[in-house]
Order: C-alpha cells, then sequence, then structure tokens
C-alpha cells in the first residue's frame, strides 16, 4: 500500500469534496481517500500494484478538478 497527497485546485465547499472522493475512489487499487476543502487537497491510499499515481490524477483531473 502506498500513500499519496496531493493539492487540488476549485474545490469550494463539501460537494467538491465529495466529488474529488468519489472520482479517486472509483480508480480500481485505491483502497480509500480523504479531501479536504479547507486545505486544498486529497490524501490516498492505493496499491501500487493496481493502479498508479498518474491514472489517479487523471481521474480527479476529468471531474474539473486540477491537480498542482
Amino acid at each position: 500500500m502506498q500513500n499519496a497527497s496531493f493539492k487540488v485546485t476549485g474545490m469550494k465547499c463539501g460537494g467538491c469534496e465529495k466529488n474529488v472522493q468519489s472520482a479517486a475512489d472509483a480508480v480500481s487499487g485505491v483502497l480509500s481517500s480523504k479531501a479536504s476543502s479547507r486545505d486544498g487537497s486529497v490524501e490516498v491510499s492505493f496499491d501500487e500494484t493496481k493502479t498508479s499515481l498518474d491514472v489517479i490524477r487523471q481521474a480527479v483531473q476529468a471531474k474539473g478538478y486540477p491537480l498542482a
């Protein structure tokens, strides 16, 4: 298992947090995620044998939330 944290721009509320988390959680191999609009970040735990940082990044960005 690997943990990663991404800076997320554009999250303004709890609904945005849910959108980011659901995008990350939908990636096969992601075990959990926690987004914070206050911190402008998302923390993700994932199985590196099943997915990669790039795949997670693309999934969140596809929902309209750029990652730094």
